[in-house]
């Protein structure tokens, strides 16, 4: 999708901040939709927003949420994303913006007092292509502040700075992200290929395009995570199967954190099924049939791994939340790890 230019605004930046376009991809969202766009228009920026909001063919009230929210104020525009999927509603919405500095907020995502006027000024002072902070996972459910605590601790989903923080300075990612307009037409904007982890793969390109990619903990956007085992499950098994895509299209990207998933559902997953083979055998008579019995302790040794440190990192939570703590951090795991095993088929890529 080509990404329209827009001359800068003719006035001095000391005076009048850059205008802002807030983007929003919109898919089945009613119950946190009109949340997120309030904590938008509520910003204290002294610069022109516009949020607009790229609405796919949702299950629930969404669309008629966001009508309704349009014809409440000006500044928000809708477009329409048929296919549903986030790229193309980003590229969708970016397209018809209108500002040179584009903020991604996600329909779930609530962003803190001074958030566009932070990302503006380290936009402006930093020279970086985009700038971003953490993602502060809140749970407003015993399940969801289990999940919180596991994508909140390196043990619960690695240990990139957004999730567990770290010093300011050029990072490989970012959560959500705040982008001069004239970098995005540069690299042709998010490529649609990826349902998942187009940020990241986005944020590849600006880094070898030779810009810079800014994290700073100071910034931090409200997630609200999955509220059960099955939408979890599916969320990490799709986006392990996405990252498998981006290691198989930039195979340079692999690291032992991307790999760590896979390697111990692979041997969950293989030690499980020699160590019931095993039982079998054992029950049997068979000679020797504690060898593959033995392959049992992969999946012990993990569960109670897992266990140990979600002692640990359950610290402060409800009892409830505590006793589905290890569950989660497992569900995280081998999801991942299966989607990321399984991969996708290869669609045609865009060009």
């Amino acid at each position: 999708m080509t990404i329209p230019q827009v001359r800068p605004p003719e006035v001095a930046r000391a005076r009048v901040a850059t205008p802002v376009s807030v983007v929003m991809p919109v898919l089945d969202e009613e119950r946190y939709l009109e949340q997120a766009v309030r904590h938008v228009l509520e910003q204290k920026y002294d610069g022109d927003i516009e949020v607009v909001l790229a609405v796919g063919p949702s299950r629930d009230r969404t669309a008629q949420i966001a009508r309704r929210l349009a014809s409440s104020d000006p500044r928000i525009v809708l477009v329409d994303n048929p296919v549903g999927r986030t790229p193309n509603a980003l590229n969708a919405a970016i397209a018809a913006s209108h500002h040179p500095f584009i903020v991604r907020v996600d329909a779930h995502g609530l962003l803190p007092p001074g958030y566009l006027r932070d990302v503006a000024h380290l936009l402006e002072t930093t020279g970086a292509a985009n700038v971003g902070g953490m993602m502060r996972v809140e749970g407003d459910t015993d399940f969801g502040r289990a999940v919180a605590a596991a994508m909140s601790s390196p043990l619960g989903i690695g240990g990139s700075k957004f999730h567990v923080g770290g010093e300011p300075g050029p990072a490989r990612t970012v959560y959500l992200g705040a982008f001069r307009r004239d970098v995005l037409v540069e690299l042709g904007g998010f490529d649609e290929h990826f349902r998942r982890a187009q940020d990241w793969e986005l944020n590849l390109r600006i880094r070898q395009a030779g810009h810079t990619v800014w994290f700073t903990p100071d910034l931090a956007v409200t997630y609200r995570p999955r509220r059960t085992f099955k939408a979890l499950r599916r969320q990490f098994f799709t986006t392990g199967q996405w990252r498998r895509q981006i290691v198989d299209a930039h195979p340079e990207t692999a690291s032992f954190r991307y790999l760590a998933a896979p390697i111990v559902t692979a041997l969950v997953g293989l030690g499980t099924v020699l160590g019931l083979v095993g039982l079998v055998a054992l029950a049997l008579g068979v000679p020797f049939a504690w060898l593959p019995a033995a392959g049992l302790l992969a999946p012990i040794g993990y569960a109670g791994g897992v266990l140990a440190a979600s002692v640990r990192i359950g610290r402060g939570l409800g009892r409830r939340s505590r006793l589905l703590l290890p569950l989660v951090v497992m569900t995280m795991h081998l999801a991942w790890g299966a989607g990321f095993l399984r991969s996708i088929p290869r669609p045609e890529r865009r060009t």
